[in-house]
């Protein structure tokens, strides 16, 4: 089994990094393979919205040369594509947003005069993020957007861990927190398992 992780955050010691390592050493523990890839690290351009890649048959077909034919590869060899970022004012950060924009024109070729399946037809998708509202208020958004994302692409989303920072009132990693987020890795490879 093999994982994909976007990394979202400019921080590598920051709130989502925290949540990320125990996150790893479980899967590692599992025997998961993992490519972790940090996106502020990686050029990714935003999406021109030219639609040259929805004529293009066997290939992504997008017109600008960065790293974007890497991470899809990458996301192609999985069987699990997450997602862990920070939220910024109510959604992913910026180098995540432009990689979900060309992912989703790139592979699912909808729009061209041929319309073409879907690239990621029944990936499997979680998301790990950290914001600093209550997750009903802070991560809802995202979380809305990527099940639209999913079902557009014909993905199969299978839920988020997400963690608040309250600031200075409570520590943001704990035992409980650790605990929390190691199962969540347990949850998805006994969900990824039943579906393979």
């Amino acid at each position: 089994m093999k994982y994909t992780i976007l990394m979202g955050s400019p921080n590598h010691d920051g709130n989502t990094a925290a949540l990320l390592r125990p996150f790893l050493e479980e899967n590692q523990e599992m025997g998961i393979e993992q490519d972790v890839i940090w996106l502020y690290e990686r050029d990714i351009k935003p999406c021109l919205g030219c639609k040259s890649c929805q004529d293009a048959k066997d290939c992504l077909g997008c017109v600008q040369q960065d790293d974007f034919q890497a991470i899809f590869d990458s996301i192609q060899s999985s069987d699990v594509l997450v997602l862990a970022t920070p939220i910024y004012s109510w959604y992913c950060t910026a180098p995540m947003k432009a990689l979900m924009d060309r992912l989703i024109y790139a592979g699912c070729k909808y729009y061209g005069q041929e319309k073409q399946p879907s690239a990621y037809w029944m990936k499997q998708v979680a998301s790990i993020v950290t914001c600093g509202y209550r997750t009903e208020k802070g991560a809802d958004l995202w979380e809305e957007g990527l099940k639209r994302w999913c079902k557009h692409g014909e993905m199969d989303y299978l839920g988020m861990f997400c963690r608040r920072d309250t600031g200075k009132k409570e520590e943001f990693m704990n035992e409980r927190v650790e605990f929390d987020v190691r199962d969540f890795a347990h949850a998805l490879y006994i969900m990824v398992g039943h579906s393979l």
